[in-house]
């Protein structure tokens, strides 16, 4: 029998936090951002509930790629555009738009030789200082690309370094609407912290919306996932192996970090950060076991945690202990980002950090409908 662990992606909560960006995306169009293998979900297993998406951005062509082979015929952007002229050729094949951050690109698109124009998306660096041409150069790049027979529709686009936070758009807004006022062409503005805190200001032509799809408040711990009505995409869950009784003065794993101040049991769970459980986690780290919120106690180990069964009696070997995500004994809910905030870190980190070695169940077909 395999070990324990195992990641689960819900589908019907794919396409409830999708449904949602819409609602707050108002009129414009949705992307819904696919990179990083999907925020560690699976490109493949997240498509069948992001399919009603207006489109799929992402970062590189394997990811274009293996959208395209399971069959979407729609919009594919690449967010950082090519990385080389022989990526255009693949982007002409593939039908991709791509964004536009530097000069070098638009070398790239001069010298390129297609009979089909592409369509792309012009950045502006309007204080995030990332990707981008600054203001007093956005005009210009876009006369030189509007001047190439290989570029089609040129769309606009920038990117928010503050959204999530009490310094906000304004400053970047006005900067990206002043360089932009004379010129055509969609725009495409909003990331998930602005779809949800700024839709009536930043909505666009199109939104961009990519860690609230998979159910993480983007400005956490301001709200929670909760407050916008987003539900858990991915669950990582595993079982107990193993119980303990201590006495006081015993003490707990590598480092003896914790020691127990009276009677207490202990639950051992197949989990460590060699599956991607953050090492970082520590004594009161939250995690459901049979759907009972209790916590972790002692120190992360490459295979194994513990945790305080004090609250959960019934508890014993096999009980199921869910470390993010919604028991499926009571579905019960473990925010993500509830544990990232206990190892120091944001809720996309642990998506994409969940290893190679954890097993993916097969969404259920009829999950969510």
């Amino acid at each position: 029998m395999p070990r324990p662990i195992l990641a689960t992606v819900h589908t019907g909560a794919l396409r409830h936090n999708l449904e949602r960006a819409r609602r707050s995306a108002l009129e414009a169009r949705v992307w819904a951002v696919v990179k990083a293998n999907a925020y560690g979900h699976g490109i493949e297993r997240v498509y069948e509930g992001l399919r009603g998406a207006d489109g799929f951005a992402l970062l590189d062509l394997a990811e274009a790629e293996r959208v395209r082979a399971l069959g979407w015929r729609g919009p594919v952007l690449l967010l950082e555009g090519v990385f080389d002229a022989r990526d255009l050729e693949l982007c002409s094949r593939l039908d991709l738009w791509h964004t536009v951050h530097c000069d070098e690109q638009i070398d790239m698109l001069a010298a390129h030789k297609t009979l089909k124009p592409q369509r792309v998306f012009l950045k502006m660096n309007s204080g995030m200082n990332r990707l981008g041409f600054t203001p007093e150069r956005f005009g210009s790049a876009w006369t030189r690309l509007n001047a190439l027979t290989q570029v089609d529709e040129i769309s606009l686009m920038t990117h928010f370094s503050d959204a999530d936070g009490a310094r906000g758009i304004a400053h970047q807004l006005a900067t990206f609407e002043r360089a932009t006022r004379d010129l055509p062409g969609e725009r495409s503005i909003a990331n998930s912290a602005a779809t949800l805190r700024h839709a009536e200001q930043t909505r666009g032509d199109w939104v961009r919306p990519g860690i609230l799809l998979y159910g993480s408040a983007p400005d956490f711990p301001e709200h929670d996932a909760a407050h916008w009505q987003l539900q858990p995409t991915m669950t990582l869950s595993t079982q107990i192996i193993s119980v303990q009784t201590l006495k006081a003065g015993d003490t707990i794993g590598y480092g003896s970090r914790f020691t127990a101040q009276g009677p207490l049991t202990i639950g051992i769970a197949a989990v460590g950060y060699a599956d991607g459980y953050p090492r970082h986690c520590d004594s009161g780290t939250p995690v459901l076991v049979n759907g009972v919120r209790t916590h972790m106690v002692g120190r992360v180990s490459m295979d194994m945690i513990t945790v305080d069964l004090t609250n959960v009696p019934d508890a014993k070997f096999g009980s199921e202990v869910t470390l993010w995500g919604k028991s499926a004994k009571t579905g019960a809910v473990l925010p993500i980002d509830e544990v990232a905030k206990a190892a120091g870190t944001i809720g996309y980190e642990l998506m994409c950090a969940v290893a190679q070695r954890v097993p993916f169940a097969d969404p259920a077909p009829t999950e969510g409908r």
